[in-house]
């Protein structure tokens, strides 16, 4: 089998529009959350969301593209860009089909689904439908304006596991150039789910939050006033690529990919299995395959939305996987500040894991006042403020409608 590594990165997000912004902002315990601006939603029982700010993709695409392609085909162009620059690759030297997309969505083209039905409708009903409607809504045509843009023929195709989507697609890349056929993959994944439609029906599942008069602090993982998850937008992106092809060209190594796994709850339409059975027998064998044990691990980016259930049923999976040993791993809850992405979280919080990696620190948990009492006080939350310490493992959390469960484990390069 062969090594994998992280030779690229690229970060879109409501707290910076590249990498080092996300990072310094997310180590800041900045928040994301404003009142949302993308429509009126003082008719809506969740009126704030984390948003991206001063996006302007004419800054990094062209006309056609923007022309052609829904928000998070944008956003997903936008952030595998930074990452491609990132990595250093010069894809003219290589065989094109050595190189593939595995990219990550769990809405697709909800913005252009929704700018449709509503033309379509006002219209008295008179099928006037753009001939962009269908490839700027399908999810895939983030993966395939990928490859087209930089000519990369290899594998290529779009994951969907709602929340757990864009690990999935990290997973697979790992796993297929692990098995030598590919050398390099772009993956990640990007959403754009801030529109009416989205916020609406999320809300009337009383999934999302309801802290409309202080949107900065409506996200709370692990907090006892906690009530439901705060969305967000965006894209992050990563470049996987076999590692003694990264060593011949001399590439940065941000962290090796060291372990993956995927289980499913079987459980509930949306709820998390309560005693986060599916969640630790996924951690588990992501370990088993990383040769590692629970002692290994150094920081654990926690999927940990803010939502009363979601959150408990992850604390019981990570006690349960520690079996009382709480002596090296911290835990800490980046959607605190980024919001949730949904297909695209798993992407942004490899990234936070994979920067912990590299930079040493353990980023926060903000908004946090009142612990719940569920929570084992010795377990180490990172609470507030950023921890320095070295970290040589890292796991990444993920869970999704469905009651699909994600993970992976990042470790230093040695």
């Amino acid at each position: 089998m062969k090594r994998v590594v992280v030779t690229g990165l690229g970060a879109l997000t409501p707290i910076g529009n590249d990498v080092e912004t996300f990072w310094n902002n997310l180590i800041a315990g900045k928040s994301g959350a404003t009142r949302i601006t993308r429509f009126d939603p003082s008719l809506f029982r969740t009126q704030v969301a984390a948003e991206l700010k001063d996006f302007d993709p004419a800054k990094y695409l062209d006309r056609n593209e923007i022309k052609r392609t829904d928000p998070f085909t944008q956003y997903a162009l936008t952030a595998a860009g930074q990452a491609m620059k990132d990595s250093g690759l010069d894809v003219s030297t290589m065989d094109p089909y050595d190189i593939g997309v595995i990219w990550g969505t769990g809405q697709g083209g909800m913005t252009v689904f929704e700018e449709q039905v509503k033309e379509y409708t006002q219209n008295g009903f008179h099928p006037r439908f753009s001939p962009f409607f269908v490839p700027k809504l399908i999810p895939n045509l983030s993966s395939g304006m990928i490859s087209i843009k930089y000519g990369l023929m290899g594998i290529n195709y779009t994951t969907v596991s709602a929340c757990a989507t864009s690990n999935t697609a990290i997973m697979d890349a790992f796993n297929y150039i692990k098995w030598g056929k590919a050398k390099v993959i772009v993956t990640g994944g990007s959403e754009a789910p801030i529109t009416e439609a989205s916020v609406g029906g999320f809300a009337a599942m009383k999934a999302m939050t309801t802290h409309n008069d202080s949107p900065e602090t409506a996200c709370r993982p692990f907090d006892s006033n906690r009530d439901g998850f705060l969305m967000g937008e965006g894209a992050g992106a990563l470049i996987l690529e076999e590692y003694e092809h990264a060593k011949a060209r001399n590439a940065t190594i941000y962290a090796e990919v060291a372990g993956a796994a995927m289980t499913a709850d079987a459980y509930h339409m949306t709820s998390t299995h309560p005693e986060g059975s599916g969640a630790l027998k996924a951690m588990q064998l992501a370990l088993e395959e990383a040769g590692l044990t629970p002692a290994d691990v150094d920081y654990l980016n926690a999927h940990a939305t803010s939502t009363p259930v979601g959150d408990l049923s992850e604390i019981k999976a990570i006690t349960s996987l520690l079996q009382g040993d709480y002596s090296n791993l911290h835990v800490s809850a980046t959607k605190s500040m980024t919001g949730h992405l949904l297909g695209a979280a798993g992407a942004v919080e490899a990234i936070a894991s994979i920067l912990a990696i590299k930079n040493s620190i353990i980023p926060p948990t903000i908004n946090v006042t009142e612990p719940d009492a569920a929570i084992p006080a010795d377990l180490k939350i990172v609470y507030d403020h950023p921890l320095a310490k070295e970290v040589n493992v890292a796991m990444s959390n993920t869970f999704g409608f469905g009651g699909h469960n994600a993970i992976v484990v990042f470790r230093k390069i040695k």
